[in-house]
């Protein structure tokens, strides 16, 4: 395989879910935050392109991507350069503007993302998704296959409404030959902000049943945390990632990223 912007790339994870609203791309942030702090290089490309969430997640709206002579440079969200972000939100002129395009022109500014950006040496690259399994997803696959990319966390929610969706996904992933290397039930209880407490508001353990059902690794319960929300919501200036150990979510998912590791071993 020749020489891409790629090549330096050991692990590709994509944060699958065939639901909306279930918080695909706060785990994906927390997941990457989460291997920051192991000592990895990590990049996020965010590939919903009509509801780019990942330059708020991290504080970088209003950042701008730069030109080498290799091509795109990610932004930084961090001052030792070891997470690496790019996404269309750094390509719009206002935050708030639509993306309004057909399947062709997504399918091409997919293709641009995975050929032009210059990650340089990472250890892993986590792909952001939209929901379902249209366009986004299957110009990722296809431009990704030369890569073998290590596989999909899928993301849900305990309920059933949410549950029949990443069924599909489920599907999905099988059609593509895309390994999946695990579910993670988010918004699984919500953590009092007084007494720390945790309550079931939309039940529980869904997502592990249905792991178990399709014989697929249970990577845990991540539940709603108003001091996540109230953190990224104020720090605004991507102080977040820098204090994300203090929060309640830290101990999660630094068990979650430590299976997602065991899972895509070094070659």
């Amino acid at each position: 395989m020749s020489e891409t912007n790629l090549s330096g790339v050991k692990h590709i994870v994509l944060v699958l879910s065939g639901k909306g609203g279930v918080g695909k791309s706060s785990v994906t942030t927390q997941l990457a935050l989460s291997l920051v702090e192991k000592g990895f290089k990590c990049g996020i490309m965010d590939v919903d392109l009509t509801g780019p969430s990942i330059p708020r997640m991290l504080g970088l709206d209003g950042h701008q991507v730069h030109q080498s002579s290799k091509g795109w440079v990610p932004v930084y969200a961090d001052s030792k350069q070891n997470l690496a972000c790019m996404s269309i939100g750094f390509l719009l002129t206002n935050k708030n503007d639509s993306v309004v395009w057909r399947g062709p022109k997504k399918t091409a500014m997919i293709k641009q993302f995975l050929q032009d950006v210059c990650w340089g040496e990472l250890d892993y690259l986590l792909i952001d998704t939209p929901p379902g399994t249209s366009d986004e997803h299957i110009a990722t696959i296809e431009n990704l296959k030369e890569y073998s990319p290590d596989g999909a966390v899928v993301v849900t929610t305990p309920q059933g409404v949410a549950i029949a969706d990443v069924r599909k996904e489920l599907s999905f992933c099988k059609k593509v030959k895309l390994p999946v290397l695990g579910v993670v039930e988010n918004m699984s209880g919500f953590v009092c902000p007084h007494c720390t407490e945790c309550t079931n508001i939309f039940a529980s353990g869904g997502g592990e049943a249905m792991a178990g059902e399709y014989g697929i690794e249970f990577l845990g319960r991540v539940p709603i945390d108003p001091g996540f929300t109230m953190m990224v919501e104020t720090d605004g200036d991507g102080s977040y990632v820098n204090s994300f150990e203090k929060s309640n979510l830290f101990p999660i998912f630094k068990t979650i990223s430590s299976r997602v590791v065991e899972l895509t071993p070094s070659q």
